[in-house]
């Protein structure tokens, strides 16, 4: 395929096992986010997602307690809360920063998106996860630090990654063509909107349980069978 100038790559079941965050992450949070929230004095960013949390669950009638239970019920439920989002990174942080959290990153994943950064193609990550936890995901991963080969991050503040608008808002953040642009990702309702918006697309198959429709994208199992040509 014709080389892009630009490859923008989703994190779950992309470039990382669907797995870590299902079974990794989201455990660590909905452990440890009670002892976080119980410290004293909470930092500032800790304090306004804490009181961004109350106002969505209720209001100033609930306890620290109720809201706390209220957080960890929306982990549960996979809840896209802006204020679980921003304290279940404020979570992870310490847990990267601790060594209790390494992110597995696919090897192919990594060597490719080295060679693709040191050939001058720009990278871009597209997300559900926030930016703060996607810098933290790839920071701290197992094939070493790679937020340098990313030049943007865009997460769900761009918009639900079912939608081709979402698409054609990160073509003109990047200031380039849908056409001039890549896409990779295991979901094929993102690739259908990203296609939809003029970008390319590439579905990726790591094995994991398919989804009923897989739809007709291209289909690969490992970053190591894209090629572009000469």
């Amino acid at each position: 395929m014709k080389r892009p100038a630009a490859i923008v790559t989703d994190i779950e079941g992309t470039t990382t096992p669907v797995a870590f965050v299902h079974g990794t992450l989201f455990p660590f949070a909905r452990a440890a986010l009670p002892g976080f929230l119980e410290r004293t004095p909470r930092s500032p960013e800790s304090e306004s997602a804490f009181a961004d949390a109350r106002g969505l669950a209720g209001g100033d009638a609930l306890s620290d307690r109720d809201v706390i239970a209220a957080l960890i019920g929306w982990i549960d439920a996979d809840r896209k809360a802006a204020p679980l989002k921003t304290l279940q990174g404020l979570v992870w942080a310490d847990g990267y920063r601790s060594g209790a959290l390494v992110a597995p990153v696919y090897d192919d994943a990594a060597a490719a998106l080295r060679r693709w950064h040191d050939a001058g193609i720009r990278l871009a990550v597209y997300s559900s996860g926030s930016v703060a936890a996607q810098k933290l995901l790839f920071g701290h991963s197992d094939r070493g630090d790679l937020t340098s080969l990313f030049g943007h991050w865009f997460d769900l503040a761009t918009g639900s990654k079912l939608e081709a608008g979402s698409y054609s808002a990160i073509a003109a953040a990047l200031n380039l063509p849908p056409e001039g642009i890549l896409f990779l990702s295991d979901h094929p309702g993102e690739l259908a909107a990203a296609t939809a918006a003029g970008m390319s697309a590439i579905r990726l198959d790591r094995g994991d349980p398919p989804p009923a429709a897989p739809g007709d994208h291209p289909t690969v199992a490992s970053f190591a069978d894209i090629v572009f040509d000469a």
